[in-house]
């Protein structure tokens, strides 16, 4: 009762513009400016911040587009493995692949030589979905990659392939 009251005599609303963010003071963050592990740390943020932006039109997570991309690269992997592959912890995936189930993206079969464990597979919808995020993936590289400037986008893949 109280919603229809709200909207009664009022003109259907539009779309909001995008808002630009608030300029923040600046300030001072003494030697974390310089730190190896703060710097990395933020420029995780920003890509992300983009990255969910982008694979946000396919419905996807950075994440998840992780996942699908390495079971479609490498079908039949256990779960355990992919979980490795990438870094996620073991009780995080099992939430992550029970999704991208439920979406019809991924499907669980027995493993063929461990009846106890689960073989990835990424089912026909998995792969055409695969296969739009990898454009809008190639997108977003290209946008960091202008950022970076000439040489900046392989030196700095060089660079962290020294850290990790």
């Amino acid at each position: 009762m109280r919603a229809a009251r709200q909207g009664a005599g009022r003109p259907a609303a539009r779309p909001r513009a995008r808002r630009r963010k608030p300029e923040l003071p600046r300030v001072d963050l003494g030697p974390l400016e310089t730190s190896i592990g703060y710097r990395p740390r933020r420029a995780q943020l920003a890509v992300f911040e983009d990255a969910i932006r982008v694979f946000g039109e396919a419905g996807l997570r950075p994440g998840s587009f992780s996942v699908l991309l390495v079971i479609g690269r490498n079908p039949g992997l256990k779960q355990s493995d992919v979980c490795a592959a990438l870094g996620i912890q073991r009780t995080n995936f099992v939430g992550l692949i029970d999704t991208l189930e439920s979406r019809g993206l991924v499907a669980r079969r027995r493993a063929a030589n461990d009846g106890r464990s689960y073989a990835l597979h990424l089912t026909a919808a998995g792969k055409r979905l695969v296969a739009h995020a990898m454009k809008l993936q190639r997108r977003h590289d290209a946008a960091l990659a202008r950022k970076l400037g000439p040489g900046g986008r392989d030196e700095l893949l060089d660079l962290l392939g020294k850290l990790t």
